[in-house]
């Protein structure tokens, strides 16, 4: 479906202006590369915050919270993983640093929870800026309502994983089809983890801060490249069109890397603010090429790795089977 709409745009956009406006920018597109690095860093640090009790000595440092920040995204991103896939490895890796598998799954859970959050009042934001901007409130009446329908949403999810036990319920629901396991004990540990995260609120609000202003800084990507196309936005409109991205791409999150859907609503947003369909694909594809150049390096970084832990895995075994 996503690459069928962005087929769609395609063929209805001129595609040759749009590569012509593209190749306008040049290489300085480059410069949304090593930008990024404020959005993990910023990621990172929220991450932090909520892992403290659980990371004595600090054996997951910010270098390498933020590499497993890189690695999470990039699997979301880049790989059919429904984007929960990034917080599952993001378990497994910082097990390698000695960190309990039920007390990291905790703080991915809660930071998933404070994305979704995140991503409703930075849509909000938008929305205001949208029509502060001068676009009809009759044009965008359905998208806001339909905004305010799904708000019960994360105040719902909130409400259940901290009062509901939802992963022991899981298990037990189903105990009938598997039998009883060993993840019993570890669905119980994982809700009194998830519970407790939740209750320490200076952690959430000041990972919840960062969260939100790592997604407020993806703006300038839009920003920067609208002025690179000669098609210079204000800082607002840039807010706005990386603010609705944003909500949609939380909304389609079951399609991978959010082919087309994101597409989809540059164009669809762009229109207000005086960009045409060539400019908003054409921002979409330098979005993409930060997305894939950093994604790439990040898949490859953390598969080198597993590759040698398990070179040294079979060294061990062989050297244990000839004593």
């Amino acid at each position: 479906m996503g690459l069928a709409l962005l087929v769609a745009l395609m063929v209805h956009a001129d595609l040759s202006a749009m590569l012509h406006t593209f190749m306008l920018a040049g290489w300085s597109l480059l410069w949304l590369v090593p930008y990024r690095v404020l959005f993990f860093l910023l990621f990172a640090l929220g991450w932090l915050c909520l892992l403290r009790p659980y990371n004595p000595g600090n054996r997951a440092g910010i270098l390498y919270s933020f590499w497993v920040a890189t690695v999470r995204e990039a699997i979301d991103r880049l790989l059919p993983v429904a984007s929960v896939g990034g917080g599952v490895a993001a378990v497994r890796l910082m097990r390698w640093r000695g960190l309990d598998a039920a007390a990291v799954g905790a703080t991915v859970i809660a930071e998933i929870l404070l994305s979704l959050i995140a991503s409703y009042l930075f849509a909000a934001l938008g929305f205001i800026l949208l029509i502060d901007l001068g676009a009809q409130d009759h044009e965008y009446g359905a998208l806001l309502l339909g905004l305010a329908a799904s708000l019960p949403v994360p105040v719902f999810t909130a409400l259940l994983l901290r009062y509901g036990s939802i992963f022991g319920r899981m298990q037990n629901w189903l105990r009938p089809l598997v039998g009883a396991t060993d993840l019993s004990e570890g669905a119980a540990s994982l809700d009194r983890e998830v519970r407790a995260t939740l209750s320490r609120l200076p952690a959430m609000s000041t990972a919840g801060v960062l969260q939100l202003a790592a997604m407020v800084s993806g703006s300038f990507e839009i920003w920067f490249a609208l002025r690179l196309f000669g098609h210079p936005i204000s800082a607002e409109a840039a807010a706005v069109l990386e603010g609705v991205n944003q909500a949609i791409r939380q909304v389609a999150f079951v399609i991978p890397a959010g082919i087309g859907v994101q597409e989809a609503g540059l164009v669809l947003f762009g229109h207000s603010l005086g960009i045409n369909s060539e400019l908003a694909l054409a921002v979409s594809m330098a979005k993409r090429l930060r997305e894939v150049l950093w994604g790439l390096a990040s898949l490859i970084s953390w598969q080198w790795l597993e590759g040698r832990r398990l070179h040294a895995r079979v060294r061990e075994r062989t050297s244990s089977a000839r004593n």
